[in-house]
């Protein structure tokens, strides 16, 4: 836990960037009927019907310093989209950063093993080499900010019925780019001093007597 905040409270620096991680899995559900428009004083109506479509996974990058992140939509969450995904932050999204700090959970597949089960070694150690990973501790990734982006998501975009991967990713699409322009992100406040005060009772008692 001290690990993360200490990350959160590190200076912003363009060359070693913060990043943090997640994912959420999303049900894919299409209409049985077509829903009527909105009319003035009467909002647009849908039936209670309707047809489960499968599952999809949305893996967030969130840069809270930037106000920047990015959604991206894939059929799974594999060890191996994981690895596609550090990929893409080191090869697309931070090229020329020299290293980039990523806060992610303790999920299984969330390990420098992932890499190296996707990539030949040589082009697995490249990617780790410029990979710092801050993990949270088991049932506190409430610790991550990207759980508060994926909560505005779900907020904001995903809460109506979308039917396909597709759509999927147009409709977060549209939304991660309305909110990278207005560069929203997160004030974050709670620090390692405040977890000593209201989190006592997790940290080991020390016998002084």
């Amino acid at each position: 836990m001290e690990d993360v905040l200490e990350t959160y409270e590190k200076p912003y620096e363009p060359k070693i960037p913060m990043v943090c991680f997640d994912e959420r899995p999303c049900q894919l559900i299409s209409e049985t009927r077509h829903s009527l428009p909105p009319e003035p004083g009467q909002p647009e109506r849908y039936d209670y019907e309707y047809q489960r479509e499968g599952t999809c996974n949305i893996f967030a990058f969130f840069q809270p310093h930037a106000g920047w992140r990015h959604m991206k939509v894939t059929e799974r969450r594999t060890a191996q989209d994981f690895a596609y995904c550090m990929k893409d932050l080191v090869d697309i999204f931070f090229p020329f950063a020299l290293l980039i700090r990523v806060v992610l959970d303790n999920l299984n597949t969330h390990t420098p093993a992932a890499l190296y089960q996707t990539f030949p070694p040589e082009e697995a150690r490249r990617i780790l080499s410029k990979l710092e990973f801050h993990y949270t501790p088991k049932h506190g990734s409430w610790l991550n900010m990207v759980e508060i982006e994926l909560s505005v998501l779900s907020r904001q975009c995903l809460n109506r019925r979308i039917p396909d991967l597709e759509t999927m990713k147009r409709e977060t699409a549209s939304w991660e780019r309305e909110r990278n322009q207005q560069e929203a992100t997160v004030n974050w406040r709670f620090t390692n001093q405040d977890a000593r005060v209201k989190l006592e009772r997790l940290y080991p008692q020390l016998d002084l007597s």
